[in-house]
């Protein structure tokens, strides 16, 4: 005979401990950073973000591989949002990964505590790269007359 399936019960509290969710406050959601993230760069940085458990930030390692895998991307695709996630600062990297022993890169998520530390939240202190104006004639082009 087959046994029954454990039912989850809530705590206390009346919380059930075996649902986890990702919140975004409203300041990173506002935030420029934010709204000019790319979508593989959003996706790399919730898988990233799922894998912080309040313990171990500073510990959260994906393999350029594995996000490809996870993610349904190509591998230069994940490192190109990792480098964009990087540059817009909602990750900093805590150790470079090693090839030779196959050991992946670990990330801190910089919205959250880290090392007994308050979070740094450098993704407020993004701003846009300015660029030069750019004409849509090319510059030999524009003395031209035809």
């Amino acid at each position: 005979m087959a046994k029954k399936p454990l039912r989850r019960r809530p705590n206390a509290k009346g919380r059930d401990e075996t649902w986890q969710y990702l919140s975004i406050p409203y300041s990173m959601a506002r935030s420029r950073a934010f709204r000019r993230l790319g979508g593989p760069a959003l996706k790399v940085w919730i898988e990233l973000r799922c894998r912080y458990n309040k313990r171990n930030n500073g510990d959260l390692s994906l393999s350029l591989r594995e996000a490809a895998k996870l993610l349904g991307m190509s591998q230069s695709t994940a490192q190109r949002a990792l480098k964009e996630l990087e540059a817009k600062g909602f990750i900093r990297m805590q150790k470079r990964g090693q090839w030779y022993g196959r050991i992946a890169t670990t990330w801190i998520v910089t919205d959250c505590p880290y090392d007994g530390n308050l979070p740094t939240r450098d993704w407020n202190n993004w701003r846009p790269t300015k660029r030069k104006n750019q004409s849509s004639v090319p510059k030999r082009c524009r003395g031209r007359s035809r």
